[in-house]
């Protein structure tokens, strides 16, 4: 068995030297606009990246290989960009004709010229700062599309904006979401023959999801694709909606107090033009408990929930469904199936087949035909204990003991909600035939929460008590359970379905990769580190220290021939505003230095002395609550403040640490932060009516509580070390 190599729709096999100057006959060339036949020609395009994953089949593999195995010890920084957000990034820029494009947080977006780093423009959407509420997972945003002279954005509050290429003007804007209910955009547009398709995210709040296409000439509605049922649908829904309602409980969907179901497209899409096939991911369930999303008559979780966790193939003209995988049915846990999805041609026992490639948060990597929706192979890369394996027809054996949403018991799962692979971009070499895989090791624990009721306002709509975190205050305790947590950069083989070669790292959450005709491997991690390594046996060849953990993908391109790699820095995202800023990657804290980097042979440019990392004082009031105002407390700061703010209020490194907070000895002006909501333009909207003034006030004795036993370790640290 062995991989076949992509070939250029001409039929034409072309060498790596060849296609660096293909952009003359490929791509958009100077002044011209991106069309579907540059989009269609992208592989042979190497010297820009005009696409997400750079081509339709988002391989995230380039030819280029002036950077190379032997030649990599040289590449030095040769220009960088400060950003103005201090928040997460995870951004893949676009390069056209010399010029790079990117979005940082808060949908901003910013030109430069892509061989000496001369800022052309820059456009801010103007996000309201309270939007940030409805972000599950940080401010971010994965990037833009192009097509004939715009660029097009999804904004952080649902918009979907057609920017001019040349000047950054505004073209239009349309609002693409219910701005009343939490939706959010983070993710990359794709443009297929005029038409721009975005999704939305929002399911930990209670939205029912969908991806739609819009006109890029004016932003008309083309079409839209829901993703599950909705409660009172009639026999005019679509016959695929109609399907779907027969594996959900409909009366407790369309019941009066009913959240959206979940299921929304916020990330991975590819496309095959031969086929003509688009194929998404959806998320996860919407609460993730299935027992109060789909019961059956015992109260328990009954239903597989199509199309929760799934991947799904449309046709990018109309919307109209074709297939699904469902990889989690009745999905429970947060595995999502919005990661990565790659394209590829590979012979399989001895057969040539057109694939689709996924590694999702649930721990399978999975090999399907992506002209049926057939599952070819699925195996795990990961250690799991909710499933044995796969059967026949490719359903998960489940281990009974993790159906939580059936137990009602608390179960450790593995992996946990942040699954084993998040969304941080995977990248193919056929040239190598593997796969590599930004991993993790992560288990959690779920426990049912008893009498649980949705809140459409502000809860994190998940149905499990994740507490404020259970954690033992003792230092040396957290240290080793944050050690059990492993981040690994994976050479996956995908016709044998196994590991070639494994990098391991401190910590998880590393990022996203790029691979390349020089046979390297780029990729970003937690530890402040940007590295290369070589694509056939993981050895690293070069770093750079980035003073900053990084979790985009780079990409690479040429500009008069020279080749360039380029990658976005800024520590953030879903794992670094929910960790234990101290512990994150079990090495220290990670900062947040938010730049664009970019690299070439002999580059000479160096970063300004990196800054000392200086946390306010651990010095709140004496605790005197009541252990029952405590412990209320405890549980509404696990419902409302955890997802931001860290649970167990350890404090992350990227958003405000609350047991360092000057509000903590005040209590009005706590009050006014969390009931009043008087910092709404800096993200921090009131929780009223969510949280009565009393909750609130309880909140803050957790928080107190926890504040003077992290201050009472600090001080028998100090006392040992003397």
């Amino acid at each position: 068995m062995k991989l076949m190599r992509w070939t250029l729709s001409a039929g034409l096999l072309l060498s790596a030297g060849v296609l660096a100057n293909c952009s003359q006959i490929f791509g958009p060339g100077e002044g011209e606009g991106v069309t579907m036949a540059a989009l269609l020609e992208a592989d042979a395009d190497s010297a820009n990246w005009i696409t997400h994953g750079r081509t339709y089949s988002e391989q995230r593999f380039s030819p280029l290989d002036s950077v190379n195995r032997d030649n990599v010890g040289q590449l030095g920084l040769t220009w960088f960009a400060d950003m103005d957000t201090a928040r997460g990034q995870e951004a893949t820029p676009l390069v056209i004709d010399g010029k790079l494009y990117l979005t940082t947080a808060w949908s901003k977006v910013k030109a430069f010229d892509a061989a000496t780093g001369a800022k052309l423009w820059e456009y801010d959407p103007q996000v309201p700062g309270e939007t940030a509420v409805k972000a599950c997972c940080d401010v971010v945003n994965r990037g833009l599309a192009a097509w004939g002279d715009k660029l097009f954005l999804g904004t952080l509050d649902g918009r979907l904006v057609a920017i001019d290429r040349e000047t950054g003007k505004v073209a239009w804007e349309k609002v693409t979401v219910d701005q009343s209910k939490s939706y959010t955009i983070t993710g990359a547009p794709r443009v297929i023959d005029g038409k721009v398709i975005i999704g939305s995210g929002g399911a930990e709040f209670g939205v029912r999801g969908y991806v739609a296409a819009y006109s890029a000439e004016d932003g008309e509605e083309l079409w839209r694709f829901y993703t599950v049922p909705e409660g009172g649908q009639g026999d005019n829904a679509p016959a695929y909606l109609q399907k779907a309602a027969e594996t959900w409980n409909m009366d407790v969907l369309g019941a009066s107090d009913a959240i959206g179901g979940g299921g929304t497209v916020w990330d991975s899409m590819a496309y095959d033009p031969d086929l003509d096939l688009l194929y998404i991911g959806v998320g996860n369930g919407s609460p993730w408990n299935r027992a109060y999303r789909s019961p059956g008559p015992d109260g328990t979780g009954e239903g597989d929930n199509l199309y929760l966790s799934s991947i799904v193939a449309i046709r990018p003209g109309t919307g109209e469904y074709v297939w699904h995988y469902q990889t989690t049915p009745g999905e429970t846990w947060d595995f999502t199936a919005t990661q990565h999805i790659i394209l590829a041609d590979m012979e399989v026992d001895g057969k040539a087949r057109k694939v689709l490639m996924q590694a999702p948060k649930n721990g399978f990597f999975y090999v399907i035909d992506r002209e049926t929706g057939e599952l070819i192979s699925g195996k795990p890369y990961i250690p799991i204990s909710w499933a044995k394996g796969l059967d026949e027809n490719g359903r998960p054996i489940e281990n009974p003991e993790a159906r939580v949403d059936k137990t009602g018991k608390p179960a450790l799962v593995m992996p946990g909600p942040l699954g084993g692979h998040n969304w941080h971009p995977m990248a193919f070499s056929p040239q190598e035939g593997l796969v590599y895989i930004p991993a993790f090791e992560a288990a959690s624990l779920y426990a049912p929460q008893a009498d649980w009721k949705p809140d459409r306002a502000r809860g994190f709509n998940v149905g499990f008590d994740l507490g404020a975190g259970d954690l033992p205050p003792d230092l040396g305790i957290r240290k080793q359970v944050y050690g059990t947590v492993k981040g690994k950069l994976m050479a996956w083989d995908p016709v044998k379905q196994e590991a070639r070669w494994t990098v391991e790292f401190p910590g998880p959450w590393n990022g996203g990769l790029l691979a390349t005709g020089g046979g390297l491997v780029f990729q970003g991690n937690s530890g402040s580190e940007f590295a290369a390594y070589d694509a056939a046996n993981g050895k690293k060849l070069w770093s750079f220290a980035a003073q900053t953990g990084i979790v985009a993908p780079p990409i690479t391109y040429t500009v008069d021939g020279e080749q360039y790699v380029a990658v976005l820095a800024g520590w953030g995202g879903a794992y670094a505003i929910t960790a234990d800023g101290d512990l994150i990657n079990n090495q220290g804290p990670v900062r947040n230095i938010s730049r664009l980097l970019v690299f070439k042979l002999g580059g000479n440019a160096a970063l300004p002395p990196e800054p000392e990392l200086v946390k306010l004082p651990l010095d709140p009031p004496p605790s005197r609550a009541s252990a029952d105002v405590i412990a209320l407390g405890k549980a509404k700061y696990g419902r409302y403040c955890a997802v931001c703010h860290a649970p167990g209020a350890v404090g992350s490194t990227e958003l405000p640490d609350l047991r360092r907070s000057g509000a903590l000895g005040d209590a009005k002006a706590w009050s006014a932060v969390v009931y009043d909501g008087i910092l709404k333009d800096n993200g921090m909207v009131s929780f009223a009516p969510s949280l009565s003034k009393e909750e609130v006030e309880a909140i803050r004795a957790y928080v107190i509580q926890r504040a003077n036993e992290d201050k009472a370790i600090e001080g028998e640290r100090k006392i040992a070390r003397r």
